[in-house]
């Protein structure tokens, strides 16, 4: 389908926003008047600058406080009509969006309202515009798509529609199914946006909060398959009003608008995409270094072993178990230690990797030698290299080929895996990152959750697939730019957690020191066998439980901008610990360790 934005949606002049939004591929958009106000190009030039890019302009909006209001001030609002309908015909666009009125002028008269919307139609089809009729949420009497409805039915008139918009149906709790009593023709424009569902004012949640579909919690492909099914045949438009979108760059904000669009269509059968490849394990995690002594200190601590060289690059493999480690040493000293891949497993590599092209993450380009194993790889909103490996041996581990063994690989006592990756996001990157892993990888999202940190607060949202062999944990917050807290973290799975602890300080670890009200607090709410609570004392560990089981982990010291945790999780636990993250925080902020 034809797939629209609105300028609002992005940030910067209007000329950058209509570049990104051809970049990233939608065919049209809606120009937000402060846009067009703001801009230094005439109309004209506007108009030829969308058409340069291959852009239509599909909507001009939006056009406030219209209807319902005594004679005089109406009379004011059509002349204020005329000069826009004007300008929209020196601009090429030919349709306008109205909104129902807030002013508190206005009145509780649809059938006035109606009245007033023919005359106001029937100027614009001199200038052959149709006039879209939208329900704010916020309106003062209209506030509702099916009142909307009603008044347009009412007016009549072919050059009079209505605009429906999930933000304004979805925020109300309306039922969408009276879309269906709606003709196809009369649905002259629809807007999309989704929403997290949080207890706000409405304008407020309107304003600031707004998200791309898939991002939030609306059910904004029902809604579309209600607005198609009632023959509604225009573009598909994206308008987002979102604070963090405005501050963001509008090339990687349009590419992940356009992603959602994409996501969207395949979600109501109107577009086909190859299939999602679901990951099913995680074969390796590179971590990025400058020198290697440091972290190579903490993995033998952690019972990992150098068992290989890469064979043309400065790359070694460290292996415990199934969990293997890449230390690269070709960073930059500046850059510190970082996370910087993550080796998945995948029944088919090629078709994921088409996936990800089609859902705008080209495949990396990659520098290798002849002999070295061919790796696709995507890079994630954040800049990790996600490679994409077949799943079945031998091809599992090919890449493990392009490395000279050291020594053999040693037996691990504790069965030691990888539980779980945590990827600290950008600010701007949160929302995209979830959608990323939903919709290239095919992970399924956990609810996002708020994390208390010392200095502001921190959200976390969990993307996992169906069995828990592949989890990454998605983490923002708004605290100081601290290394040691915004920090990716690898969590190595063990079968007895104080063993590893243990064995961890014994080789030199130094283990996050937990205050002791923590442990008193533990006391008062669950009862431990004797001397268990001592050792979680002894050795800074954290404990949860749930209805599903517990979840026991400690975590270690930070090397640059990374750490490792130890994780003892029980089958039926799916969490991450967030009940502890406030406690965990804070100690890296003050950066308490075990000595």
């Amino acid at each position: 389908m034809h797939t629209s934005i609105a300028t609002v949606s992005l940030s910067g002049s209007l000329t950058e926003k209509l570049t990104a939004a051809a970049r990233a591929g939608f065919d049209g958009v809606e120009i937000f008047e402060n846009d067009l106000l703001a801009s230094p190009l005439s109309p004209e030039e506007i108009r030829a600058r969308c058409a340069d890019l291959g852009l239509r302009i599909d909507l001009y909006q939006p056009m406030r406080d219209i209807e319902a209001v005594p004679q005089e001030v109406f009379a004011s609002n059509l002349r204020r009509a005329r000069h826009k309908f004007d300008l929209m015909r020196r601009l090429g666009a030919d349709t306008v969006l109205v909104c129902s009125s807030v002013s508190p002028l206005a009145l509780d008269d649809d059938g006035l309202a109606a009245q007033q919307l023919v005359q106001l139609s029937e100027m614009a089809a001199e200038f052959d515009i149709r006039v879209a009729y939208e329900a704010l949420a916020w309106g003062r009497y209209v506030n509702t798509y099916d009142h909307a409805w009603r008044i347009v039915e009412a007016a009549g008139h072919p050059a009079l529609g209505i605009c429906l918009d999930s933000f304004h149906i979805l925020a109300r709790g309306s039922d969408p199914r009276v879309v269906a009593e709606i003709p196809g023709e009369k649905i002259f424009f629809l807007q999309l946006a989704d929403a997290p569902l949080p207890a706000m004012d409405v304008l407020q949640w309107s304003r600031h909060h707004r998200c791309f579909p898939g991002q939030g919690g609306f059910d904004v492909a029902g809604l579309v398959r209600l607005v198609l099914a009632a023959g509604y045949r225009g573009p598909l438009s994206l308008e987002v009003f979102n604070d963090v979108h405005r501050q963001a760059d509008a090339g990687s904000t349009a590419v992940d608008a356009h992603r959602s669009l994409l996501l969207l269509q395949e979600a109501v059968g109107t577009a086909e995409l190859p299939p999602p490849v679901v990951p099913t394990g995680v074969a390796f995690a590179e971590l990025l270094t400058a020198d290697a002594e440091p972290v190579a200190a903490v993995l033998a601590a952690l019972g990992f072993t150098r068992t290989a060289r890469h064979r043309g690059k400065p790359v070694d493999l460290w292996e415990h178990g199934e969990a293997r480690i890449l230390v690269n040493t070709a960073a930059d000293r500046r850059e510190g230690t970082r996370l910087a891949a993550i080796g998945l497993a995948s029944a088919d590599p090629a078709a994921a990797a088409r996936r990800a092209q089609a859902l705008h993450a080209p495949v990396l380009p990659r520098r290798r030698a002849p002999e070295d194993a061919l790796l696709d790889a995507v890079a994630a909103p954040d800049g990790t290299e996600l490679f994409l490996l077949a799943a079945e041996e031998p091809q599992l581990h090919a890449w493990r080929d392009d490395f000279a063994d050291l020594q053999d690989t040693p037996e691990s006592a504790c069965g030691t895996r990888v539980d779980h990756l945590a990827l600290t996001q950008p600010w701007h990157h949160f929302d995209e990152a979830t959608l990323f892993h939903r919709g290239v990888l095919g992970l399924d999202a956990q609810e996002s959750v708020d994390l208390a940190d010392p200095y502001g607060l921190r959200r976390s949202r969990a993307v996992a697939n169906a069995d828990g062999s592949v989890r990454i944990a998605l983490t923002v917050g708004a605290a100081p730019a601290d290394e040691t807290v915004h920090a990716a973290h690898i969590a190595l799975a063990t079968d007895d957690v104080v063993a590893a602890a243990r064995s961890f300080r014994a080789a030199g670890g130094r283990l996050l020191r937990v205050p002791g009200n923590y442990y008193d607090d533990l006391a008062a709410r669950f009862t431990f066998a004797e001397g268990e609570l001592e050792a979680y004392r002894e050795l800074g560990i954290l404990y949860d439980r749930d209805a599903g089981g517990t979840f026991r982990h400690c975590y270690t010291e930070t090397v640059g901008r990374v750490f490792f945790e130890l994780v003892q999780r029980d089958p039926g636990h799916h969490g991450y610990g967030a009940a502890n993250a406030p406690v965990r925080l804070a100690a890296q902020h003050a950066g308490r360790l075990l000595r």
